[in-house]
């Protein structure tokens, strides 16, 4: 039985959910970032155990389809944002239509609809607050980084980074801005 979950945008969310599992005895078959796929169904009962504990910790159960489709979404772009993997020929609606095998349109404006903000939004967002926690971090150089990150150019890196922060990278980094969101909060 697959079960969506709202809010798993980490490793430490997955084994946060492993545990809540594990606490209700229910199997887990297999478990990744928002979808967690049991050996068995599960009772009303279970259900009602696991909902309780997964919203003490800030998760819910996805039950409305237009609403899994949008944390998976979330989900992919978070993972493919957090591996540094990105190529500056890299493009979102390729990406998501591969991965879902739905038209981007429809997954636009599903996303759109829903979240009062468009994916390529989201998805810079989501950059902004990588590049921010790799500033912070001094992991790499601003070169470095916009290559990691997939763009262009340091300097549309920069200008992307103005525009959403009101600081360059250089500015964020010597303030040492404690300007960050949780991935989920994004």
């Amino acid at each position: 039985m697959k079960i969506l979950i709202k809010n798993m945008v980490c490793d430490r969310c997955i084994s946060a959910v492993q545990n809540i599992f594990d606490e209700a005895e229910v199997k887990v078959k297999t478990i990744h970032l928002g979808e967690v796929e049991t050996e068995s169904e599960i009772s009303e009962n279970e259900r009602f155990i696991i909902e309780n504990k997964l919203e003490k910790i800030g998760f819910e159960i996805i039950k409305d389809p237009s609403q899994q489709l949008i944390e998976s979404i979330k989900n992919l772009i978070i993972l493919k944002i957090s591996r540094l993997e990105t190529d500056e020929n890299f493009l979102l609606s390729n990406f998501l239509s591969n991965a879902l095998h739905k038209d981007y349109s429809a997954l636009s404006k599903v996303f759109s609809q829903n979240e009062n903000i468009t994916l390529e939004q989201y998805y810079i967002l989501q950059r902004i607050e990588k590049v921010k926690e790799l500033l912070f971090n001094n992991d790499f150089t601003l070169t470095e980084i916009a290559i990691h990150m997939g763009y262009k150019s340091v300097q549309h890196l920069s200008s992307q980074f103005k525009n959403s922060t009101g600081y360059t990278p250089t500015e964020f980094k010597k303030l040492k801005v404690l300007d960050r969101k949780p991935l989920d909060q994004v």
